[in-house]
């Protein structure tokens, strides 16, 4: 299923990874492990943040993928599933079809 994750990093913490040269091994570990679909970073509510969208198979994942950004970047994650325009409009198609 497709999932879209969304995380807001402690400052200090991210601060701390990025000054001791961690930073481009702790991202290329996550993104290796979930080889995402789509991956962006930006500056929210003051801190780094970023929005990865990627492919779960199964809930027992969850603490293999969320333990980095809560151990090492503190951040606060929120995960919620998503559609392509595709998935979209198949749904809406199977949707219509179930009326």
């Amino acid at each position: 299923m497709s999932m879209m994750l969304r995380a807001v990093m402690d400052t200090n913490k991210a601060n701390q990874v990025t000054d001791t040269g961690k930073a481009q091994q702790l991202w290329g570990r996550i993104l290796e492990r979930l080889q995402p679909e789509a991956v962006y970073f930006s500056p929210h509510a003051g801190g780094r943040a970023c929005v990865i969208v990627f492919d779960m198979q199964d809930s027992a994942q969850l603490p293999v993928i969320l333990e980095p950004f809560f151990n090492e970047l503190g951040a606060h994650v929120e995960l919620q599933p998503c559609m392509t325009k595709e998935d979209l409009m198949k749904g809406l198609t199977e949707a219509a079809g179930a009326r």
